[in-house]
């Protein structure tokens, strides 16, 4: 480990905004990254690409030795870490009577129980270094659920609830928690074609390396959250404000063409 370097570790970083922020990670002077992903190929590729010091580590973060391998990993090639992005996350579409609780319980398993236990297992790290960050990229599904996403929507809302919870309990220990809220992004698993190809929609399709500088600015830029595209939050505020009327907005055409039109994906 360099003097004065900073140390960050990334999952889902084999592609989509994993990888984005990676790159715009690497661009900061000193920094030294820890990519994880599932993917070992990728991981080494991305590694070999970026300009500074990068470790990679392929795991399943739904695996019970996972966050164990990652502290052993961090300890033993880096000695300290300054930034967490919890990234990897998944989306399956289905509707509760036909997908049931299997489709919630794999949801949760990735987009929220792998996140806890990945942070339980590293938090003692973030503290030695602190000040130092997490971020948690969640979801403005996590805000407002449509159709047919009831299960991703359920895990989004758990990771922004312990989210803010644990920005209130780290903040005496000096570890910023921080978290991203991105709507539609074009991403490998999500290319959002129909979305995109449409004048009304394609708006609010957002870049990965959107989403990276997100992701900076709520790390090491200790900003509390940040919506991706920004008017998203709107939506946020309209679900408490006018609840009937939202609800009557996503179960119309246009959200009807959002559900339909979107494809399962999981970063790494």
């Amino acid at each position: 480990m360099a003097a004065n370097s900073n140390v960050a570790l990334v999952t889902g970083a084999s592609t989509g905004i994993g990888e984005a922020t990676a790159i715009r990670l690497s661009r900061e002077p000193g920094t030294e990254l820890v990519l994880v992903a599932r993917r070992e190929e990728l991981l080494r590729e991305l590694a070999a690409s970026l300009p500074c010091r990068a470790t990679y580590l392929a795991a399943d973060l739904t695996e019970a030795d996972a966050p164990a391998r990652v502290r052993a990993h961090v300890e033993a090639e880096h000695g300290r870490l300054d930034l967490l992005v919890n990234n990897a996350g998944a989306a399956w579409r289905g509707g509760f009577a036909e997908s049931g609780y299997a489709d919630v319980h794999r949801h949760m398993e990735l987009n929220f129980d792998a996140v806890v236990r990945l942070t339980e297992a590293l938090l003692p790290l973030l503290r030695a270094a602190a000040p130092s960050a997490i971020v948690n990229v969640a979801s403005t599904a996590g805000r407002v659920a449509r159709a047919r996403t009831g299960a991703y929507s359920a895990s989004k809302f758990a990771l922004i609830g312990w989210t803010d919870a644990l920005y209130a309990e780290e903040l005496e220990h000096g570890v910023h928690v921080g978290m991203v809220l991105p709507g539609f992004v074009a991403t490998e698993g999500f290319p959002a074609t129909e979305l995109r190809e449409k004048a009304l929609t394609r708006w609010i399709v957002s870049k990965p390396q959107t989403v990276a500088e997100a992701i900076y600015e709520a790390g090491p830029g200790g900003k509390a959250e940040r919506y991706v595209p920004r008017p998203y939050a709107l939506a946020a505020v309209a679900r408490i404000l006018a609840p009937r009327l939202v609800r009557r907005v996503l179960t119309g055409g246009a959200a009807a063409d959002l559900t339909t039109s979107t494809a399962a994906e999981r970063a790494g």
